[in-house]
């Protein structure tokens, strides 16, 4: 008989997002200075890949207007590398030039959210980012993808897994390295993911994909849980559970890097991570915030450690 969970990755990859996609929807201002304190945090860490900032317009996202001073301001570590989230060659050339070492490009599964989120056509998105691509590849910059609502829209519902696959298969068309499967709304549940994971991997290598899990209905976990029985081994996740995305009504924050690694160290699948020091990232970062951190292991932390110091 064979032993529970006996064919999973014993690693996986762990796509630290927080200081853009968890930034990008806080309401208060954080400062350049505190961003930069809080991705050297987590690259002491052990991350392997943090996605540092955004080149979208500034008045998109007024949040990451500081993008060129931060990737600049960072501490760099061997071994890390530092993406941002590039929109077209304009945004390229600035991120090429502060020195980004990895690049992130997006597009969705459903026509409506790319409108309300790009202003264009799923077709179109795509097109805009061809010559991003090309230019990254010719840098030697690694390129992924981000297929957001994946599993739901906000304005059109239910999303087949076909419609993902025919996205996806158009950004591998294209040249992207690897591709992140979002569901952005957090509407997923196991057997979604089973469903779009069996029919991206009917043509797609499974090194190739990741998996970008919200939280807002509380099945982030879940659903973590069943894309690695499904043989997935890279997973994007937000120190702190920040996160959220303005052009989804409802959707709160990302899966939390402390609970994603409390998981993967209880099941003994390496990661390379220290989750102490991803809590301390947090905290150096919990300060500025005008709310407590989403992610149950940091509160936990917290509390148990506001206990011990009173005792």
């Amino acid at each position: 008989m064979a032993l529970p969970f006996q064919d999973i990755p014993k690693r996986v990859r762990v796509v630290e997002v927080g200081p853009r996609d968890g930034l990008q929807n806080e309401s208060r201002k954080i400062p350049t200075e505190a961003k930069v304190r809080f991705v050297d945090a987590l690259s002491l860490a052990g991350l392997p890949v943090i996605e540092v900032t955004s080149f979208v317009s500034a008045r998109a996202i007024p949040q990451l207007a500081d993008a060129e001073d931060v990737l600049r301001a960072i501490r760099r570590v061997a071994g890390v590398r530092y993406c941002a989230l590039v929109p077209n060659e304009r945004g390229l050339e600035s991120a090429l030039a502060a020195g980004v070492s990895e690049v992130a490009v997006f597009t969705a599964a459903s026509e409506t959210f790319n409108r309300h989120n790009i202003n264009a056509t799923v077709a179109e998105s795509i097109a805009r980012f061809v010559p991003v691509v090309r230019r990254a590849r010719a840098e030697g910059i690694r390129v992924r993808g981000y297929v957001s609502t994946s599993f739901g829209c906000p304005y059109e519902g239910s999303v087949a897994p076909q419609r993902v696959l025919d996205v996806v298969d158009r950004l591998m068309e294209v040249g992207v390295d690897e591709v992140s499967i979002g569901d952005t709304i957090g509407i997923a549940t196991p057997n979604l993911v089973v469903d779009v994971c069996a029919a991206l991997l009917a043509r797609i290598p499974v090194e190739r994909l990741a998996m970008h899990f919200h939280d807002t209905r509380g099945t982030a976990l879940a659903n973590v849980m069943a894309a690695l029985e499904m043989g997935i081994a890279i997973f994007d996740s937000s120190a702190g559970g920040l996160g959220g995305c303005p052009y989804a009504p409802g959707a709160s924050g990302n899966l939390a890097t402390e609970d994603l690694l409390y998981l993967l160290d209880g099941m003994k699948i390496e990661t390379g991570v220290s989750l102490a020091a991803v809590v301390a990232a947090t905290s150096s970062l919990a300060v500025i915030l005008d709310h407590e951190p989403t992610s149950r292991y940091y509160q936990a932390h917290q509390r148990s450690a506001g206990s011990a110091s009173q005792e």
